[in-house]
């Protein structure tokens, strides 16, 4: 009995069609289990849950990695311990979780508001957990890049370094180079390429949708925020001459348009360029997990409302739209690390600009 190529192709291609359609309809069976338990479904809570930070790692089901509680307490010194330690509003050592803050507590349950406002909280939550793997991953990463030079020099590269070559070329000739010039860029070449790996990396990591991903970090305006602020601290540790005049005093315009007009809006310019920076990243990611993760809860929505045929009906939907928003959000991660990178890159150069000479 001969088999043709083209009936072995469509074989495979019924088989890869029943495998995903059996994987679309076995996810209401993990979404319709907590049913059983009683509990109703809140797809507000479930959202806020995935895109907020968190003291443990959810793996799967009920299973989730408690990390660290690191304290200071002026009145009770240094406390360190696991996160399960506080579960289900339990209080330990004085401490206890009020939502996703830690407070200490008094004997009767109640929040000590002054002992609380001197606590120091260096816990590594769920963001700062995937903060430190990033880095970890960018050092090794970059590391192996970097042997790779140094055992082949200026010959053609082989294994990691032909991927990451491209990429750290695109960034220096269409990012650095035009946006700072020839002669200053190679400077802020290693604050350039940190920034466009850690953001990338850092997005990457945050639509894995099991562990060790699955935190949203550029989604916590704090992560971005911080991002942009060493950019803004970069950019005016290298600011001339030049740019502060061209900003404050611009030539050529009379003192009291300076003074009263043009100065205050520029001086507001400067303000502005890290929250401009914070603000995209943000919102965009943060939307971005919100919007796949409204497709999914329709699922629960619809089976709570007209039974589990009708999640099992919606499922097929839900996911495929959150596997294509999910997709769209790579898409977007590579344009964020992007758009942060040559924002911060278009700074340096205005900070770094020197006067024309005639």
């Amino acid at each position: 009995m001969n088999i043709q190529v083209s009936d072995f192709k469509r074989f495979l291609s019924i088989k890869r069609l029943t495998f995903i359609l059996a994987l679309l309809f076995a996810v209401p069976s993990a979404v319709f289990a907590g049913d059983e338990k009683g509990k109703s479904f809140n797809a507000g809570d479930m959202i806020l849950e995935h895109v907020s930070d968190a003291h443990s790692w959810h793996v799967a089901g009920d299973y989730s990695i408690p990390l660290p509680i690191i304290l200071y307490s002026s009145n009770h010194g240094f406390a360190v311990f696991c996160s399960n330690k506080l579960d289900d509003g339990a209080i330990y050592n004085g401490y206890k979780l009020n939502g996703e803050h830690i407070v200490v507590a008094n004997a009767d349950g109640s929040v000590n508001k002054e002992d609380t406002a001197k606590l120091w909280d260096f816990s590594l939550t769920k963001t700062a957990t995937t903060i430190v793997l990033s880095g970890l991953l960018l050092l090794l990463i970059m590391t192996a890049v970097s042997r790779g030079y140094s055992k082949r020099g200026t010959g053609a590269p082989k294994g990691i370094q032909s991927f990451f070559e491209p990429i750290i070329v695109f960034v220096r000739d269409d990012l650095a180079i035009p946006s700072i010039g020839p002669k200053k860029y190679e400077k802020f070449m290693p604050f350039l390429l940190t920034l466009f790996f850690f953001i990338l990396l850092m997005n990457i990591l945050g639509l894995v949708p099991f562990f060790p991903g699955g935190a949203n970090v550029t989604g916590n305006i704090a992560v971005t925020t911080t991002l942009a602020c060493f950019t803004f601290i970069v950019m005016m540790a290298n600011s001339g001459k030049t740019y502060w005049g061209h900003t404050l005093w611009m030539p050529g315009v009379p003192a009291w348009v300076k003074i009263s007009i043009l100065g205050p809006i520029e001086t507001l310019g400067i303000i502005l360029k890290p929250f401009t920076l914070l603000i995209r990243i943000f919102a965009n990611m943060l939307a971005g997990h919100i919007v796949a993760l409204s497709f999914f809860a329709l699922i629960f929505i619809f089976g709570g409302l007209w039974g589990h045929f009708a999640g099992y009906l919606t499922s097929v939907f839900s996911v495929a739209f959150s596997a294509g928003m999910l997709l769209l959000d790579v898409l977007v991660s590579l344009i964020q690390a992007y758009v942060f990178t040559l924002l911060s890159a278009i700074y340096f150069g205005m900070a770094t600009e020197e006067a024309e000479h005639h």
